[in-house]
């Protein structure tokens, strides 16, 4: 089935807005989409389309942008009868596929665009580790953007179901109830999504299907994918990288989700996975999520870089890798949450879920933690005993740090949330609590379903 896409729009505007004097490069994890949204771009959009996949191409085609473009005449020329299509001036586009297998096309980007025939999109990922960059010019003329899994709106569509998200944003906006039922109903939606996740062909297979096994064969397959490209690319630290991808689950499956070193071996350190960790989040595979030790505006200058939360960057991923050693058949997690049967495991997945929506609306992730100390008062010198703070999410909304505290049921305290507001209450904004419940306000605190995390 063809899948309805919000990226679609951004292509749209790109074409309007450029008119030739850019190219654009779609970035994103492997198999979420990239190729296929370009080539429907391309078949809709343009009169002809030429496609040039680098992860197939031969010597002949990559030795023309090594040797033609002095001539570009000549260089479309052969272009043109190589793939058997014609190209016509501002009605035909080139989308450089998979463009990180041969870096010489992306600088060459300058050059095709300031002749300004042709409209020029470029896919790809890993675009930013050194192989990939390496001796080459990045082009000024690039206008890039980050191709995301399937958001729980698209995950809607794709069920063919067009109509609810406005009335849940107007309730959201309104700070109103949805009511039992479609709440009901909201929530074994997502449920749906939270399993089979937002990488483009498990929807696919499981709107066709309905269902969850071939949808998770499909996941399994990237699964592999992604441990393929980690052992092909991650030069000289990819022991060091699946070390990392084969502990998320894990990680995420502890009460306070931050990843420790510690469980690579007592003597791991920071600096000795940087790399690691910067390799599998260029690759889009995970979502870094940092401590900001004093919340303000400006998040990202009080990082505390030791203390960090790795997730996957998508959700439905995260449930096979976790289960990764057994059959479809034996995973008791697909049943326990379409049952609503909340478990350990559901409250890793609803907090991952949530990191991965705050994500697709371009939020970087932050939270905060503190753990329990006793100081002493420099004028009274009376000991002062500070609890504990740990806050799952910050994000900024108008000029303001607004908390969000993730509750995989109906919330019971939150104590923590209480501590952070008396602590920060004139830098912040409104405070959220994420759960499985109907909307509510009070005491100020705004209680949203999970699936308004998308409002955010």
């Amino acid at each position: 089935m063809q899948l309805e896409r919000k990226a679609y729009r951004k292509l749209i505007e790109w074409k309007e807005m450029s008119n030739g004097s850019t190219a654009l490069m779609m970035n994103g994890a492997r198999r979420v989409g990239k190729s296929y949204l370009a080539e429907e771009f391309g078949k809709r959009e343009y009169e002809s389309y030429i496609l040039i996949d680098f992860a197939k191409e031969g010597r002949y085609l990559r030795s023309m942008f090594e040797d033609d473009m002095n001539d570009l005449d000549l260089f479309f020329s052969k272009l043109s009868a190589l793939k058997a299509t014609k190209l016509y001036k501002r009605r035909s586009l080139i989308i450089l596929d998979e463009v990180q297998l041969f870096p010489l096309a992306r600088q060459m980007i300058k050059t095709l665009v300031a002749d300004g025939r042709y409209d020029y999109i470029e896919t790809g990922s890993l675009l930013s580790i050194k192989a990939n960059v390496k001796n080459i010019l990045i082009p000024s003329e690039e206008v890039r953007f980050t191709l995301d899994p399937l958001d729980f709106e698209e995950f809607l569509w794709a069920m063919g179901d067009k109509v609810s998200t406005e009335y849940l944003e107007k309730c959201f906006t309104e700070k109103r109830q949805v009511g039992d039922r479609i709440h009901k109903n909201m929530m074994n939606r997502f449920r749906e999504y939270m399993l089979v996740g937002g990488m483009p062909a498990a929807v696919s297979k499981y709107a066709d299907t309905k269902d969850f096994a071939e949808a998770d064969l499909i996941k399994r397959s990237i699964l592999d994918l992604y441990r393929d490209d980690i052992a092909k690319h991650a030069e000289g630290y990819e022991s060091k990288v699946l070390s990392l991808f084969d502990r998320i689950p894990s990680q995420l499956s502890k009460k306070e989700k931050k990843f420790l070193l510690s469980s690579l071996g007592k003597n791991a350190r920071s600096r000795m996975y940087e790399d690691a960790f910067m390799w599998l989040s260029d690759g889009m595979i995970v979502n870094q999520c940092f401590n900001s030790t004093d919340p303000s505006v400006g998040l990202s200058m009080n990082l505390d870089e030791t203390t960090h939360k790795c997730y996957m960057a998508d959700t439905g991923l995260l449930v096979t890798h976790a289960l990764f050693d057994k059959d479809y058949a034996d995973n008791t997690l697909y049943r326990s949450i379409l049952l609503d049967k909340v478990n350990i495991n559901e409250g890793m997945l609803i907090e991952n879920i949530v990191a991965q929506m705050l994500r697709a609306n371009r939020h970087k992730l932050f939270f905060y933690s503190r753990r329990k100390s006793v100081k002493e008062d420099a004028r009274t010198h009376e000991k002062i005993t500070e609890n504990a703070i740990e806050i799952d999410f910050l994000v900024t909304r108008r000029e303001k740090i607004c908390p969000v505290e993730v509750k995989s049921s109906g919330y019971k305290s939150h104590s923590s949330l209480d501590r952070f507001l008396k602590k920060f209450g004139k830098r912040i904004g409104q405070p959220y609590i994420v759960y499985t419940r109907d909307l509510k306000v009070d005491d100020g605190i705004m209680y949203i379903p999970i699936y308004m995390s998308m409002f955010l």
